[in-house]
């Protein structure tokens, strides 16, 4: 191809020109229907009790977007979905509550300041609750298409008017209930659940939930999901082994914010308990905590902080001391009366040294 001339070169330079100088950018946006709609609404947040904001040194859980809070088994999740949950009704948003791994006790909840009303039969025993909340769990949601489809189905009222709130999804948790082809074959594989999720989630659910952000929209809708994680064996000699998501991948790409608690080997926790005479209360837990993924505001943190059943306190003697003096009293039907030791059980809170007996875990 012979190579163009100077002359030609400008020649085509000063059309390119005279072309823009007489296109209208904002007629053409009008016309492809592409002006507006660009702004998004102020970041706000569900705000985490004092003890979590002081420990990470984020306000709470982004409303708006995708949050993940993931981990091993007793290390601060529940307590974080509760606080997130009563700082929600708190705040006027409706907590819808998926609960499909059914260790739930609405006894914990009430505790930590949830708001509910007690429904009580015509000898005055409590039946049922009721309040300022949806609760969903096994006895309808069985597979993650169940899931999905009652979001969808939460927002689509909400659309209607039938639904005139600010909605905070609670799903615990994801890795506690397989897909339908799992069910119908009756064999719970991950790689089966995992697509299931990139499907009814991924490319679709949480994109409805992160597009209420936008300014046009009437309400602003937040996903929180407790993650079960699983661990994968060291690749070689050199690596060490790595913690995974149940489900696959999916919610941790598409979530904005996500924390982990504990360690990848372990829990990573210690536990903090009253002794006397050969007994013992657990009555605390010492946990790590790390927001390991913040696209909100960018701030990324590791720190330790105290979960209790009444909530998370800082992670400071004196308030171990003081949350003890203030509450010894419950546990005298086990400890008896007096005064109490405390020990701490901290076998698991250094990652494990030999980890040649960890397998793949991830269904």
């Amino acid at each position: 191809m012979a190579k163009k001339s100077s002359e030609e070169n400008s020649l085509m330079e000063a059309v390119s020109k005279e072309l823009k100088s007489k296109f209208d950018l904002n007629k053409f946006k009008e016309k492809k229907l592409l002006s507006g709609n660009v702004k998004f609404k102020d970041q706000t947040w569900i705000p985490f009790s004092k003890a979590m904001q002081e420990a990470l040194s984020i306000p709470g859980i982004a409303m708006g977007h995708i949050n993940i809070v993931r981990g091993g088994s007793n290390t601060g999740k529940t307590t974080t979905s509760i606080e997130t949950v009563v700082s929600a009704q708190k705040m006027g948003i409706l907590p819808v509550m998926m609960i499909t791994e059914m260790k739930h006790s609405w006894e914990h909840w009430k505790m930590m300041g949830f708001e509910m009303d007690e429904i009580k039969d015509t000898e005055g025993n409590v039946v049922d609750y009721d309040g300022f909340f949806i609760y969903r769990d096994r006895g309808k949601l069985n597979s993650i298409e169940d899931v999905a489809e009652f979001i969808l189905d939460m927002l689509n009222e909400q659309d209607k008017g039938n639904l005139p709130y600010d909605l905070l999804f609670l799903w615990d948790s994801v890795g506690s209930i397989p897909c339908r082809m799992s069910i119908e074959q009756g064999k719970n594989n991950p790689m089966w659940n995992a697509g299931a999720i990139a499907t009814q989630f991924g490319n679709f659910i949480n994109q409805r939930i992160v597009l209420s952000r936008k300014e046009e929209s009437k309400y602003t809708n937040t996903f929180l999901i407790i993650n079960k994680t699983g661990v994968a064996p060291a690749e070689n000699i050199f690596s060490q082994p790595r913690m995974t998501n149940k489900g696959g991948n999916t919610f941790f790409y598409d979530s904005s914010v996500c924390l982990t608690f504990g360690n990848v080997t372990n829990s990573g926790t210690s536990k903090i308990k009253a002794q006397k005479d050969g007994k013992d209360v657990e009555f605390a837990l010492r946990t790590k905590v790390a927001c390991d993924k913040n696209h909100v505001n960018g701030i990324t943190t590791k720190n330790t902080v105290i979960s209790t059943v009444h909530g998370f306190i800082p992670d400071d003697p004196k308030e171990i001391t003081k949350y003890k003096k203030d509450h010894s009293h419950e546990w005298a039907d086990i400890l008896g009366e007096g005064n109490y030791k405390t020990v701490e059980d901290n076998s698991e809170w250094n990652e494990k040294v030999d980890v040649s007996d960890i397998v793949e875990s991830e269904d």
